[in-house]
């Protein structure tokens, strides 16, 4: 299933853009440490970006603490998000991407807190974090 996303760059044009985890995770699927990002911890006021295209994902009045060790959100900004069907653990899982670049984020689980009951698990590595002006 190849979509064409609005921002669309070369494997070598990814590469250059993206850090080498970057590039795992977001390219390739992979997975960041759990706790090794420091956006676990942000709490000021602002909106997370996608790491590939500048998109804004999730808002701080979203993010919750999940106990996880990877950023935590109850619902993302409006069409920032796709998912789709993940069975690479040998278990059916929901994979969540950014619907203007196609980069992975994570996964999206339905164990959050109400009233979405959602837990958006993202890798902190594939988003950047831009404070509020008055942060």
């Amino acid at each position: 299933m190849d979509k064409a996303y609005p921002v669309t760059r070369s494997d070598t044009e990814w590469r250059k853009l993206l850090t080498p985890e970057q590039y795992y995770i977001m390219r390739e699927h992979g997975t960041e440490m759990p706790g090794s990002c420091a956006l676990l911890v942000e709490k000021r006021p602002g909106k997370f970006t996608c790491a590939g295209c500048g998109k804004t994902l999730f808002e701080t009045g979203r993010k919750f603490e999940s106990g996880t060790g990877w950023p935590s959100f109850d619902k993302p900004v409006a069409g920032s998000v796709e998912t789709s069907v993940d069975e690479s653990l040998g278990m059916e899982r929901t994979e969540v991407h950014c619907a203007t670049c196609g980069s992975h984020l994570g996964h999206v689980f339905d164990d959050g807190p109400p009233p979405t009951h959602q837990r958006y698990c993202i890798n902190g590595v594939a988003m950047n974090f831009k404070p509020d002006r008055d942060s």
